[in-house]
């Protein structure tokens, strides 16, 4: 059994896929296994792959119903204790691996379910924007997904215990997932950057705040007022994020921002 499983999704994303890889690649110890799901793409990711088999253990090259279906494909064929998820336009910081490593080596995890850390949230260049990412609580939890998931750690037993990603959440499903033991999820948070995920996507769109609510009003007892007071909220602060997107580009990027 590996330590670690990193589950690649990925679907004609051959502009992003070899950067991704390669920050993988020197951080591909023993430890850890590399699954790449791709869903069949046209472009030249086969390619890419091909050249990378080196350090890809598990490649599934079929048909699939997004990205979640691709996670859970991933999850299945996984053998480590813990399983991380990056997409495949995502970079992973040279010392994100040894970091996880070392801080469960010295910090008692057991009966943990999820360890997040930060993510600098990049534009295409990788001039960062901002710093995603906080600890976990189910006071904000039950609002909005306040842990940065990319390149975080489930445990493989979460999986066992409450089952793999919902298909009926295209956008939102990882948030879901996290959602469904409430209260009683046990987490660890490490102010580490370990990822840098490049901004925009469908995760930054009106459908996201429609999933993030109908799974939060899910998962809570709201009343109707409390329902409407929640998603004015978050459209608030969704406008607002694309406007501090808008002058930060303006003015070339010349500061990062706290979110």
């Amino acid at each position: 059994m590996k330590l670690f499983s990193i589950v690649i999704a990925t679907y004609n994303a051959a502009e992003t896929l070899e950067a991704c890889l390669n920050s993988i690649r020197l951080q591909k110890i023993e430890e850890v296994e590399l699954i790449l799901i791709d869903g069949n793409s046209t472009d030249a990711t086969h390619k890419i792959v091909q050249a990378n088999m080196d350090i890809i253990d598990i490649y599934i090259h079929e048909k699939d119903k997004g990205i979640y279906d691709a996670w859970n494909k991933g999850v299945k064929a996984s053998s480590g204790e813990w399983i991380l998820f990056i997409g495949a336009d995502d970079i992973l910081c040279p010392n994100a691996i040894s970091f996880y490593k070392d801080a469960l080596t010295r910090t008692d995890s057991t009966g943990i379910d999820y360890v997040s850390a930060w993510v600098n949230y990049v534009d295409s260049s990788g001039q960062v924007f901002c710093k995603l990412g906080s600890a976990w609580n189910w006071n904000d939890f039950s609002k909005a997904m306040n842990v940065a998931h990319v390149a975080s750690l489930h445990n493989r037993k979460l999986f066992n215990e409450i089952g793999l990603f919902n298909l009926e959440y295209k956008v939102c499903a990882d948030y879901e997932l996290l959602a469904r033991k409430k209260d009683c999820l046990k987490t660890l948070f490490f102010e580490e950057v370990v990822a840098h995920m490049r901004m925009g996507g469908i995760s930054l769109s009106g459908k996201a705040i429609k999933e993030t609510c109908k799974i939060a009003n899910t998962h809570t007892k709201r009343s109707l007022f409390a329902r409407f007071a929640l998603a004015s909220d978050k459209y608030i602060h969704y406008y607002w994020f694309l406007i501090k997107i808008r002058i930060w580009r303006i003015f070339k990027h010349a500061y990062i921002f706290v979110v």
